[in-house]
C-alpha cells in the first residue's frame, strides 16, 4: 500500500507545481501559500472527522506536539519559498532543486534517526542530486 500511496503522492505534487505556477499568476505568493495552506487545513480535518481520528488527539504527547509543531513550521517554511520560487522561476528547475529534499532527508535520516546507508542507497542518492542538478544547468 506505502507504495501506492508514494505514487499517488508523486503525482499530486507534480499537480500541485502545475496548478500553483497557473495559479500564482498576478498573486502575491505568500498570499497564494496561505490560501493553498487553507484548502489543506480543512481537506485534513475533514478527512481526520470522517475516520473519527479526533478521537486521538487527547493521547498525543508532549514530544509527538512540539516534533508535529517543528515539522508544520518546516512545512510553511518550504511551501512559502516555494511559492516565491515558482512566481519568478521556471517550475522544471525549482521542481528539480525543490526534490534535492530527497538528498537531504537521506542525510538526516542517516544522522537524527541512524537509518543504514547501503551501496544501493548511496548509489541511488548521488544519481537524484546529479539528476536534479543537470536539470537546472
Amino acid at each position: 500500500m506505502w507504495l501506492i500511496l508514494s505514487i499517488l503522492s508523486a503525482v499530486f505534487a507534480a499537480l500541485t507545481s502545475i496548478l500553483a505556477k497557473i495559479g500564482i499568476e498576478n498573486v502575491n505568493s505568500n498570499l497564494a501559500t496561505a490560501i493553498r495552506t487553507l484548502v489543506v487545513v480543512g481537506m485534513s480535518w475533514f478527512i481526520v472527522f470522517l475516520t473519527n481520528a479526533q478521537t486521538g488527539i487527547s493521547s498525543i504527547s508532549n514530544k509527538s506536539w512540539l516534533f508535529l509543531i517543528l515539522s508544520g513550521l518546516a512545512t510553511g517554511l518550504s511551501w512559502l519559498c516555494y511559492y516565491a520560487a515558482i512566481k519568478s522561476g521556471q517550475v522544471a528547475k525549482v521542481v528539480a532543486i525543490d526534490k534535492l529534499s530527497v538528498l537531504m532527508s537521506f542525510i538526516m535520516a542517516f544522522i537524527f534517526l541512524g537509518e543504514e546507508f547501503t551501496k544501493k542507497s548511496i548509489i541511488g542518492a548521488i544519481l537524484i542530486g546529479m539528476g536534479s542538478l543537470l536539470m537546472v544547468i
